[in-house]
C-alpha cells in the first residue's frame, strides 16, 4: 500500500484509496495511519485509539488499543465483529469533544482527564479574540501545556479574525484538529489547504445564520464540517433548533457526492439536546458547560456519550 496513503486517528478513506477492503465483517481489514517524514514519532506517541476502516461510504471506527510501536498496518477487530456488512444499522463513530472553555483552568489537566475517562476523544479548545467574538480565551501557549497533558487529539476551534496568521502556531503548539469560521475567511480554500499544509485535519465552522449552500465549493477539500448551535462567544447557551435541518442537509450532501467530511456540532448540547443532534446527523459532539458545569466530569461525560450512543440507533 502506498504510504502517503496511509491515514489515521485524525481522518477518513475513500475506499478507492486503499486495497483489501473485506468481504466479511466489519472490522476485519486494515488499520490505517497518518506516517509522515516528519511527523510520524509525534503521532505514534499521541494515538493510541486508532480507527478501523470498515467498507466504502462508512465512518471511521475507534477499535481496541494498538501499540504504539507498531509501524506496520495491523488488522483488528470491532468491539462487535458480528455485525454483518451492508447498511449500518448505527453510526459507526460517534465521538464526544469536551470543550475546555467550561473547565476549571486551575486544574485543567485534571479536568481532561477525567473527562476522557467518561469517553471524551477528542479536546474541543475554543480560541477567541475579542473581535471575530465577544470573548478573549486562550493562545498557543495554553495549547503548548494542554498538549503535555493529553495524548487525545486538540481540536483548536479559531473564532479568530485573519486565521491564516496563526495557524502555524497552532500546530506547532500541538493542535491536530483545526476549523475556521466561513465567515471569518476571505479565501477559504488557501485557508483550509494551509491547514492541511501542516500536517492537521482542516475543518470549517458555519455560524446559526449562515447557510450550508456557502459551503459547497470547499465539502470536498475539508475533513468535518463544525455546525454552530449557538452564537459563538460564551459556553451556556442555549441550543438553536434550526442546527438540525443543517446537520441533516450535509448528511444528505455527503451522501449524494461521496464525500468523507464528519460532522461536528457545538453549542447546548447536553442530555436534553443529544438525542436529536445525533438523529439528525452528528458525530462529533462538543460539550462544555454539560461535562464541567457542575458534578464529575467522568459521570457527566459518559452519562452523555451513552445517550449519544443509544440515539444513534435510532438514526433513520
Amino acid at each position: 500500500m502506498d504510504k502517503r496513503l496511509l491515514s489515521g486517528d485524525r481522518t477518513s478513506i475513500k475506499r478507492s484509496q486503499v486495497e483489501g477492503i473485506p468481504s466479511g465483517k466489519w472490522g476485519e481489514c486494515p488499520v490505517l495511519w497518518r506516517l509522515s517524514s516528519v511527523n510520524w514519532s509525534k503521532c505514534r506517541e499521541r494515538y493510541s485509539l486508532i480507527p478501523v476502516l470498515i467498507s466504502s461510504g462508512f465512518r471511521p471506527y475507534r477499535g481496541t488499543l494498538v501499540s504504539p510501536t507498531s509501524q506496520s498496518p495491523t488488522v483488528l477487530k470491532s468491539r462487535d465483529s458480528n455485525l454483518p456488512l451492508g447498511k449500518p444499522r448505527s453510526p459507526v463513530l460517534i465521538e464526544l469533544a469536551p470543550s475546555i472553555l467550561s473547565a476549571d483552568f486551575a486544574h485543567l489537566a485534571d479536568q481532561v482527564e477525567r473527562a476522557a475517562a467518561g469517553g471524551g476523544s477528542v479536546i474541543h479548545v475554543d480560541i477567541m479574540d475579542g473581535h471575530f467574538v465577544p470573548n478573549l480565551t486562550i493562545g498557543p501557549p495554553v495549547v503548548k501545556s494542554l498538549r503535555k497533558a493529553t495524548r487525545l487529539p486538540l481540536d483548536c476551534h479559531l473564532m479568530i479574525e485573519n486565521p491564516d496568521n496563526y495557524i502555524a502556531g497552532f500546530a506547532e503548539a500541538g493542535a491536530d484538529w483545526i476549523s475556521v469560521h466561513q465567515e471569518a475567511c476571505r479565501h477559504l480554500n488557501r485557508t483550509l489547504h494551509l491547514i492541511k499544509s501542516h500536517d492537521c485535519l482542516a475543518g470549517v465552522v458555519i455560524n446559526p445564520g449562515t447557510p450550508v449552500e456557502t459551503l459547497s465549493e470547499v465539502l470536498d477539500i475539508v475533513d468535518y464540517v463544525l455546525v454552530m448551535s449557538v452564537n459563538p462567544g460564551f459556553g451556556g447557551q442555549k441550543f438553536i433548533p434550526g442546527a438540525l435541518a443543517k446537520m441533516r442537509k450535509l448528511s444528505d450532501l455527503r451522501s449524494a457526492r461521496g464525500y468523507s467530511y464528519r460532522i461536528e456540532v457545538d453549542g447546548g448540547i447536553g442530555l436534553d439536546t443529544v438525542g436529536d443532534v445525533v438523529r439528525a446527523g452528528a458525530e462529533i459532539l462538543v460539550a462544555g458547560n454539560a461535562v464541567f458545569g457542575s458534578g464529575d466530569p467522568t459521570a457527566n461525560a459518559s452519562a452523555l456519550l451513552d445517550a449519544a450512543r443509544s440515539a444513534s440507533l435510532q438514526r433513520v
